[in-house]
């Protein structure tokens, strides 16, 4: 169970009720947004692709483009160097869709994993200068690559970053240590003298931004046009998936570009939909986050992401549906080694004496090391704090690391530099490799001392929009909220309400393993309604038994809840069930307490 916080945010609800002709709760919801005034919740309602920040006021996106579009037209070889998760991916693949076109020399690397591991190496300009590369060009890696960017400029290449990461920092002058790339694309710079608005894009919206630049400065804004609705997919994908913030300019990307996505102009996409299930349906942030971005994520932790670039290049539908079928068999592995290796670090975690840590680490020896960010965020739900897993890999000791609000986790490491081979990363996730000869319980002494986390920080914090009883929903005030609020992600989440006074009547196990918890519940005004739980159910029925009774909970499984009185107050999300036919609202429980 979290502290609870319920918002108490002023403004006047009924005159932007009227303005905006919405209801004065999702007013209310609004200004819990964050939004103060008419012209922000007027572009939170309509903003548009025109209405998103000027590309140019990327920090050397000009130079960057420049030297790209000198490079094709003296037809030299230019080498794209993404990343091997879906924001790499997606990115490579972006630029692949907009730099080749016919007699196009350019061509594009995925770090393996296991082999190359993240970003840039200095293998991997070895293998540019072999193959008489001119250019290299890095989406979504490359602000830390100094060794690798000085080597490429030794053979006479040219290097033009994008990325979007936070820029390394020196430990001890705290100072910003940029590779001297010929140009370097960052939105977290602040080192120009211009800073672009909204630091929070991922790598593919900087690739994007990067070739409207191009496009414009060598006058193909059709062609811009003609490619734009796909790429803003591709943006979608990567920007839920990467976990950023669903505000400014990502929130119009997401939203437009989930709404092509019903009818794809990438085959490839379009038949990972349809192998997932998801064609025909009104595309979600659930579906990219939780059903889509694993697939693409595991041809990368247990394959090669280059399958899943090609994926993206693939024009042969019925090929598309081949490979796509592949990604998701891929994916249906990786949930099985995950839930094995997360109950193995539970289990290491749990075997250790005394108190916590503020900072988990885990040293999984066998475990395979592209599920190692997964069992990292596993942990982190599961304890709420950071969380570390390390694996063995072909270069020592890697992994990484799932941070939480109060902790930047790149920070921390940075504190702890003397110790890692190199890292990267954000501030809630971050990868590293140990040098030679540090072992985990050093890394674990150094981060907790290096750690100013309180017990205040690590308690779980929910932050409600306000107390409504189930009572007041309505399903158009609900369809209301899913069409003026949504997308829903990081940064801009489903409303949630409290309600007092909810009596249990009864209760099933669903799903395959019986984990989903089903419940018949009744609040103060004598609303029934349907509430499901989707994670915890054991610690519900726990929590149940502690305050009530082995009794009473063995009443309310059988369904005679009326019988006893089961009450406690609930934190839910509202939801719309659609089954034959039939839409009913039910209840999403996301906590609880007496």
């Amino acid at each position: 169970m979290a502290k609870w916080m319920v918002s108490a945010k002023k403004a006047d609800f009924g005159l932007l009720a009227d303005t905006f002709h919405i209801s004065p709760v999702t007013a209310r919801l609004l200004r819990n947004r964050d939004l103060l005034n008419e012209e922000e919740i007027a572009a939170y309602l309509s903003g548009s692709l025109s209405s998103c920040h000027d590309p140019f006021l990327l920090p050397d996106v000009e130079k960057g483009a420049r030297l790209t579009a000198d490079a094709q037209a003296a037809g030299e070889k230019i080498l794209i160097v993404g990343d091997y998760d879906v924001d790499g991916i997606c990115a490579t693949a972006l630029l692949m869709r907009g730099l080749r076109t016919p007699g196009a020399r350019v061509s594009f690397r995925i770090p393996h994993r296991v082999h190359d591991g993240y970003g840039i190496s200095t293998a991997i300009v070895e293998e540019a200068r072999e193959q008489g590369i001119s250019l290299i060009l890095t989406c979504d890696n490359g602000i830390a690559a100094r060794e690798q960017t000085l080597l490429a400029h030794s053979y006479g290449m040219r290097v033009v970053i994008t990325d979007h990461h936070e820029i390394p920092l020196d430990a001890d002058s705290g100072g910003a240590m940029l590779p001297s790339a010929d140009a370097v694309i960052d939105p977290c710079r602040k080192d120009t003298g211009q800073s672009y608005p909204f630091a929070g894009i991922c790598g593919t919206v900087v690739a994007y931004k990067f070739l409207q630049v191009l496009f414009t400065l060598t006058g193909q804004e059709e062609r811009f046009s003609e490619l734009q609705g796909a790429m803003v997919e591709l943006c979608a994908l990567a920007t839920v998936c990467d976990v950023m913030d669903l505000k400014d300019e990502n929130r119009i990307l997401v939203r437009e570009g989930m709404r092509r996505m019903r009818d794809s102009a990438i085959p490839g996409l379009k038949s990972l939909i349809g192998v997932t299930g998801l064609a025909g349906q009104d595309i979600t942030t659930t579906m990219l986050g939780f059903v889509l971005g694993p697939c693409l994520n595991a041809s990368g932790r247990l394959d090669d992401a280059t399958r899943a670039v090609g994926l993206f290049l693939n024009e042969d539908e019925a090929q598309a549906v081949r490979e796509a079928q592949l990604l998701k068999d891929l994916n249906e592995s990786r949930k099985q080694m995950t839930t094995r290796y997360t109950q193995q670090a539970i289990e290491q975690i749990e075997g250790t004496q005394g108190e916590l840590p503020g900072i988990l680490v885990a040293y999984l020896e066998d475990a395979h090391e592209s599920v190692a960010g997964i069992v990292a965020g596993r942990l982190r739900e599961h304890y709420a704090r950071p969380a570390i897993v390390l694996t063995k890999g072909e270069e020592g000791i890697k992994g990484s690391a799932r941070s939480v609000p109060a902790c930047d986790i790149f920070r921390t490491m940075t504190a702890c530099e003397k110790l890692l081979q190199k890292y990267g990363g954000h501030p809630l996730a971050c990868g590293m490799t140990l040098k030679e000869g540090v072992t985990p319980q050093m890394l674990l002494r150094s981060l907790n001392e290096a750690c100013t986390l309180t017990s205040e920080d690590l308690e779980e914090v929910l932050h409600l929009d306000m107390e409504l009883a189930p009572s007041y929903l309505t399903i158009p005030l609900v369809e209301e909220w899913n069409r003026v609020l949504a997308p829903f992600g990081n940064g801009n989440a489903r409303p949630l309400f409290a309600a007092r006074n909810i009596r249990l009547l009864g209760a099933r196990a669903l799903g395959r393993d019986g984990r989903v918890g089903k419940y018949r519940v009744r609040d103060e005004e004598g609303t029934v309604a349907d509430m499901l739980l989707f994670r915890g159910k054991d610690r519900f029925d726990a929590f149940l038994k502690e305050h009530f009774g082995e009794e009473a909970l063995h009443a309310v499984c059988n369904g005679r809840g009326e019988d006893v009185s089961v009450t406690i107050k609930i934190a839910y999300t509202p939801d719309i069930n659609e089954y034959r036919g039939e839409r009913k609202l039910q209840l999403i429980l996301e906590d609880y307490m007496i």
